[in-house]
């Protein structure tokens, strides 16, 4: 009855607070539903909630009283930059968002990234839903294969697996939570871009230094960079800027290259073809490239897809042209000098039971690609 009672006293007081102070509103413009991770600037939420510079507040949906997970995104910085809240969000509707005094509930880590010197310099991420690697400078000196690009860690768990699946040195195994059979070799893999000249990519070697700018719990990013090379007679560097959100297959990719002409450059997109038949979608309209792999024995199906920011043909991102050879499925591009080129990259594995069929991966993209032109709206009331 005493337990009763205090709950029933604080809900009172939450409710209380709540009703004198503001809020934070999301709105979804759009006829699905919607998981996403909200970014709200942090210099908006403390001219709006004061009490919440000294980090000791909690988050509460202002209808249901539920307690929402949340983290403060420094982008690197020492500073922090923004908030970011995940929210489950119906159809046209609007959840409000409550910021309250109190200690914050422990966040369970739902993305991780590092680096990984025992395993020549891999730099692998991952999230609730599948994992990833790119290559170091440690593979080229070695007797293994050569590889470019992205590879696809499939998983079918929500817990964090690299660091166990490193341990065991076994990750072409799969030891029920998922394994390693994606293959990427000389070739951009599960969506990586490169320079893309006279229907040449002109891969760069492995990347040479990694920075890790946050590591979860709700989102990770870092930096990759690559050491200059020769790019058809024109002098390149780049730096590939990734982050991972809780619930999300796809990861957003900010790419910038230095080039000592100062011209635009040719880049391309590439997800690897396989020799038996898949499945594709080349949508340069929607600016959509994806491939249903055909099934790997056992192992079963994987699904890659990108989704390309922008692609409408206006601003500094001209229109995308897309093709199919003998290595890849292709999306080109040019990046205008001293711009970022953005766009989102990642994969799914139908025994993870969540995405099962090309149908539904490309109806998946499709619905990313609509959010990401029809964003969240966030107001402060």
């Amino acid at each position: 009855m005493q337990k009763i009672l205090l709950c029933f006293i604080l809900t009172c007081c939450i409710n209380a607070v709540i009703a004198q102070q503001k809020t934070i509103n999301v709105t979804n413009p759009l006829t699905i539903q919607r998981k996403e991770l909200v970014s709200i600037p942090w210099n908006k939420v403390i001219h709006d909630f004061p009490f919440a510079e000294n980090e000791n507040f909690k988050i509460i949906n202002a209808t249901t009283k539920k307690v929402l997970p949340y983290q403060l995104e420094s982008k690197g910085s020492s500073q922090i930059q923004n908030l970011l809240v995940q929210v489950n969000i119906d159809a046209n509707a609007t959840v409000k968002l409550a910021l309250v005094k109190g200690k914050p509930q422990p966040v369970a880590a739902k993305t991780y990234s590092r680096y990984v010197p025992e395993r020549k310099d891999d730099f692998a991420w991952e999230n609730d839903r599948i994992a990833f690697r790119m290559y170091g400078k440690a593979l080229e000196n070695s007797p293994e294969e050569m590889a470019y690009g992205v590879d696809v860690w499939v998983k079918r768990t929500d817990s964090l697996i690299l660091n166990k699946r490193y341990k065991l040195g076994e990750y072409h195994i799969d030891h029920g939570d998922g394994l390693d059979y994606y293959h990427v070799g000389l070739t951009l893999g599960a969506g990586d871009v490169a320079p893309f000249i006279n229907d040449t990519i002109w891969y760069p070697k492995n990347y040479r230094h990694w920075k890790i700018l946050d590591n979860g719990p709700l989102r990770s990013t870092f930096q990759l960079s690559y050491d200059e090379w020769n790019v058809a007679g024109r002098i390149v560097k780049c730096t590939k800027t990734i982050s991972i959100d809780a619930g999300s297959q796809l990861n957003k990719w900010e790419v910038s290259y230095e080039v000592n002409d100062n011209l635009p450059m040719p880049v391309a997109i590439g997800i690897a073809k396989r020799n038996e038949a898949g499945e594709m979608l080349l949508d340069e309209k929607e600016g959509i490239l994806a491939y249903w792999e055909p099934q790997h024995g056992d192992d079963g199906t994987t699904g890659v897809g990108c989704a390309i920011e922008n692609s409408s043909g206006k601003g500094d991102i001209p229109g995308i042209q897309m093709q199919v050879d003998k290595v890849h499925l292709l999306a080109a591009t040019t990046i205008s000098f001293n711009s970022e080129f953005t766009y989102y990259q990642g994969a799914c594995w139908d025994k993870a039971g969540k995405i099962t069929s090309a149908a539904v991966w490309f109806q998946y993209l499709n619905n990313f690609q609509n959010c990401l032109q029809h964003p969240l709206i966030i107001s402060i009331q």
